[in-house]
């Protein structure tokens, strides 16, 4: 007879540990253990003992978890990643939906923090960069819930919020959490959240938060390890931005949102995330004239404290990702619920460059403030370069990240593209890794390119730049190469996009996740 090893104290709490850490991980990803259970194949009662940590685990069981949950919950010789196998030259067709967007969800949750009621915000995508703030917004003493099998998440402020414990690795890994100075300044005199990470494209200053929020009656000090907050005597003021920066005017306006007093920010972006902020502080009794305008006025109220439920935009950047996916594949794709006031520019472009399309009639989106129309996309397509440069400019130009966009497009032309990323210093050299797939990309230099058009690519394999928007553009032009291609380490891919090899299989691509370890 076979008798079972004792457990001795420390594994029973280890196991205890792990799972509070798989039932914390599938109520992010809004599973039932039911649901969850039928993906691993086992028990709904064996889940339940999962997660009352009564079971212990192989180191098969665990790597299954980790796939299944999206999340490694063991670490081998090296971290576990994920790749995509790409077969590419397939004609994409049907219609797709536009989800919710990342950044507006990162505005949403932050503006969340400033109003001490129940914040309940639907269209929440479920993707890497929203598990981060949880994460952090949690260890400072935040509820997160989400509402099972479905993108409402809901946030209640606690009473008393704690740095002493804050998760200072997931607040390296995003630089949105900087947005969070805006509302806490208003909870906390004094704190501090480490050095703001994200996307490598080069270098990203504090600066246009800073000299803002600085102005309203905050000291703002770098340190090694992060930034020290600390609030005075709060005011309004007029307030010019440094510089162009949505994330900083967010930040402002939500500072700004819980002063009793008025505050006027000139030079004030005016793109999506930034008035989706608006639209929840205005539901929230703030009083915000001139959304949508370079001149922001907010007229502060004290002590938020309502119970609202919000919806988030769709988002234009994933409508041009669809739209650029259907146009190297010379594929007809209708794409729906495009938030079409940010794209007018975007679609003016590729009709001059010769790609036809058919726009619909505009309709509301679910918060009854963004303009919605379906896009069809409809080949053949003969495309030529034009003859002006393609670069970014602020809201109401061509967005910052759509501009990558441009570069599956210039390779499909006749003729030499001129794309100038002026923001970023080091993006536009992550467009020269399609040179190993064939393409003709010359570096004028950190900020410019040449594209030769009209080039035959072949299949190949590219490893993922640290930054989401190329990462996106090397997988769409792989769609369109006749082949298997692969793309390597797509962590960056999963933490802005959600569901995007189902969602792009389900309209004719094939591509596969694997995971390596």
């Amino acid at each position: 007879m076979l008798f079972k090893k004792k457990e001795t104290a420390a594994e029973s709490k280890q196991y205890a540990e792990i799972g509070l850490f798989i039932k914390k991980l599938r109520k992010e990803r809004g599973l039932t253990q039911i649901q969850l259970a039928e993906k691993l194949g086992k028990k709904q009662s064996a889940i339940a003992r999962m997660e009352r940590g009564g079971l212990n685990f192989s180191t098969g069981e665990l790597l299954k978890l980790g796939e299944v949950l999206d999340h490694p919950i063991i670490k081998l010789h090296r971290e576990e990643r994920d790749d995509f196998i790409i077969h590419g030259g397939k004609k994409l067709s049907g219609s797709i939906s536009t989800n919710t967007s990342k950044n507006g969800a990162m505005g949403l949750m932050h503006a969340a923090l400033l109003n001490k009621g129940v914040s309940t915000l639907c269209g929440i995508p479920r993707i890497q960069e929203v598990f981060r703030i949880i994460e952090i917004f949690e260890s400072i003493g935040v509820k997160c819930d989400w509402v099972t099998g479905k993108s409402i998440l809901v946030i209640t402020p606690p009473k008393r919020f704690k740095f002493d414990q804050i998760n200072k690795k997931s607040a390296r890994q995003v630089r949105s959490f900087m947005m969070s100075i805006g509302a806490l300044i208003h909870h906390v005199k004094e704190f501090e959240i480490p050095t703001a990470g994200g996307c490598k494209m080069g270098e990203r200053t504090i600066a246009a938060h800073k000299h803002g929020i600085e102005q309203l009656g905050v000291k703002i000090t770098t340190r090694n390890s992060g930034y020290l907050i600390q609030r005075k005597k709060l005011k309004g003021a007029e307030i010019t931005m440094y510089e162009a920066s949505d994330t900083a005017t967010e930040n402002i306006i939500i500072a700004a949102a819980g002063i009793d007093a008025t505050t006027v920010i000139h030079f004030a972006q005016q793109n999506y995330m930034v008035q989706d902020v608006c639209f929840y502080l205005q539901r929230c009794g703030v009083k915000i004239d001139g959304v949508g305008t370079l001149k922001l006025t907010i007229h502060g109220k004290k002590d938020i404290n309502v119970d609202i439920t919000h919806d988030n935009s769709e988002d234009p950047i994933e409508s041009m990702m669809f739209i650029t996916a259907a146009i190297v594949t010379d594929s007809k794709l209708t794409v729906e619920r495009c938030p079409i006031d940010f794209l007018r520019i975007e679609m003016l472009k590729l009709q001059k460059i010769g790609v036809r399309m058919k726009i619909s009639d505009s309709y509301k989106a679910k918060n009854r403030r963004t303009h919605l129309v379906d896009i069809t996309i409809m080949p053949p397509i003969k495309m030529k370069a034009l003859t002006d440069k393609i670069h970014a400019q602020p809201y109401p130009g061509i967005n910052t990240d759509n501009l990558p966009f441009f570069v599956p497009v210039a390779l499909k032309a006749r003729g030499t593209t001129l794309i100038h990323d002026w923001m970023w210093e080091n993006r536009a050299i992550y467009f020269a890794e399609l040179n190993r797939l064939g393409a003709s990309v010359r570096l004028a230099d950190q900020h410019r390119v040449f594209i030769e058009g009209g080039h035959k690519l072949h299949p190949g394999e590219i490893v993922c730049p640290p930054a989401l928007r190329p990462s996106v553009m090397i997988m769409v032009v792989m769609l369109g190469i006749e082949g298997r291609s692969m793309l390597r380490n797509v962590y960056s891919i999963k933490r802005g996009y959600e569901n995007i090899v189902e969602r792009l299989n389900s309209i004719g691509a094939d591509i596969q996740m694997v995971k390596e370890i």
